[in-house]
């Protein structure tokens, strides 16, 4: 396994990787149009080749001798939904299921932590859905701690969501 920095050639992994987990994690009694309208328009490769030009959005992937099974993403000038936090979020950390267990998440994690801390943050902070509990006993054990909640929307729907920080 490698960890390095995401290529503009990578926006088609990243978009399928991002559906996979997306709708693994997420969704549980079967796909139905809201769910897969949402994760088809959100989770494409334009939005991710976006990112990639957007300095204020740093990506690094995880590859192992097949291709990409993971990926963090750190995103520097972001309003936390709680007081008291930065501007750094972990927008985004993911690893393919069938990879769980295998330390890709924790390695992604402590490359988008250094990252964070060599670009001068003091903590930074992520939000995952408040049902997660495998996700949240991760970051607990990573050492970030809860601070609130917030909601994750998809159109008229809110899904509640928990709000975690680590000070560097």
């Amino acid at each position: 396994m490698t960890i390095r920095i995401a290529r503009p050639s990578d926006a088609a992994i990243l978009a399928a990787i991002s559906i996979e987990v997306w709708l693994g994690t997420y969704i549980r009694r079967g796909v139905n149009a809201f769910f897969a309208d949402y994760a088809l328009s959100e989770f494409t490769a334009a939005r991710f080749s976006a990112l990639l030009e957007n300095p204020k959005e740093h990506i690094w992937v995880s590859e192992n001798e097949d291709g990409l099974d993971g990926f963090i993403r750190v995103s520097e000038g972001q309003v936390a939904p709680i007081a008291d936090c930065s501007t750094t979020e972990i927008s985004t950390l993911y690893v393919q299921p069938r990879h769980h267990g295998k330390g890709i998440g924790l390695q992604l994690l402590e490359q988008g932590l250094a990252f964070a801390l060599q670009s001068g943050s003091a903590s930074v902070w992520l939000t995952t859905n408040s049902e997660n509990a495998l996700a949240i006993g991760f970051y607990l054990r990573q050492g970030f701690e809860k601070v609130g909640t917030t909601d994750f929307r998809i159109q008229d729907q809110a899904y509640r969501n928990d709000v975690f920080k680590r000070v560097l």
